[in-house]
């Protein structure tokens, strides 16, 4: 599978961020990608304003991703990003939204919101409370995950058990003091201990840090980007996942699961 990566710095105006990310489908698609991983929030950010999100956001039926499907027909190549959506109560949820050929083929109600370094992402964000069924891309499982979702790691885990081959984090990883260095640990944890492939794309600009990167099934590294505007690419390769779950079965040791550890 080939993956793409576009990482970007998101606009006040959503008509902005449809003409990137329709732009950055198009390069995908360009370069034979499989799977185009955006960032987290991509409908407007705005950092002065904390409740751009109730302000802008738009229904699965709504402009924004009217545009993305129309761009995204013709192709096997699976977008994937995250929106605010109205949830009819005043508040939204923010939505991992997975597209291709013309339709929505997954979407994911983000399960853990940042409530963290002073932030309160539940002031206008209502959580989900299911976690998503495996979406297949070019023969390969891939379970859906948003940002503040890679510091549990029992989603990760449950994901793996569910069959993942590869994990896909949209996120807007914000800065500050060792942030980066967070961002990097729990990438590479979430993939080395569940001997898969985490894909984890970063919005840039001047709130948060970009970094997007592939990590392996052995917590390498393969894909990396910085902190402006890019769009990189890393290959997903089965028989690394099959060579890393055969020298390191982490998933088949585990003790704290079953009814081996029943009183």
């Amino acid at each position: 599978m080939k993956a793409a990566l576009g990482q970007f710095a998101v606009s006040r105006e959503w008509q902005e961020n449809l003409a990137t990310s329709v732009r950055l489908l198009g390069e995908a698609k360009a370069a034979g990608a499989d799977l185009l991983l955006l960032p987290e929030g991509i409908l407007a950010r705005d950092i002065t304003d904390p409740d751009i999100v109730l302000k802008t956001a738009q229904p699965l039926d709504g402009p924004f991703m009217q545009g993305v499907l129309a761009a995204s027909k013709g192709s096997a190549l699976t977008t994937l990003f995250c929106i605010h959506v109205p949830n009819g109560k005043g508040r939204v949820f923010n939505i991992h939204v997975a597209v291709r050929d013309g339709a929505i083929v997954a979407a994911y109600r983000k399960l853990h919101l940042y409530d963290a370094f002073s932030a309160l992402e539940s002031t206008n964000v209502e959580p989900g409370t299911e976690v998503p069924p495996l979406l297949e891309i070019a023969g390969l499982k891939c379970g859906l995950m948003t940002c503040y979702d890679v510091r549990f790691p029992e989603l990760a885990r449950r994901l793996a058990l569910d069959g993942a081959d590869v994990l896909l984090l949209p996120a807007a990883w914000v800065r500050g003091l060792g942030k980066e260095a967070h961002w990097d640990v729990l990438v590479t944890a979430r993939a080395l201990e569940n001997t898969c492939y985490v894909i984890a794309t970063g919005e840039c600009g001047p709130r948060n840090i970009g970094a997007s990167m592939v990590v392996d099934p052995l917590g390498v590294a393969v894909a990396r980007a910085g902190e402006v505007p890019a769009l990189i690419y890393a290959e997903i390769d089965p028989a690394r996942i099959a060579a890393a779950r055969a020298a390191l079965p982490v998933l088949a040791n585990r003790r704290f699961a079953g009814p081996e550890l029943a009183a």
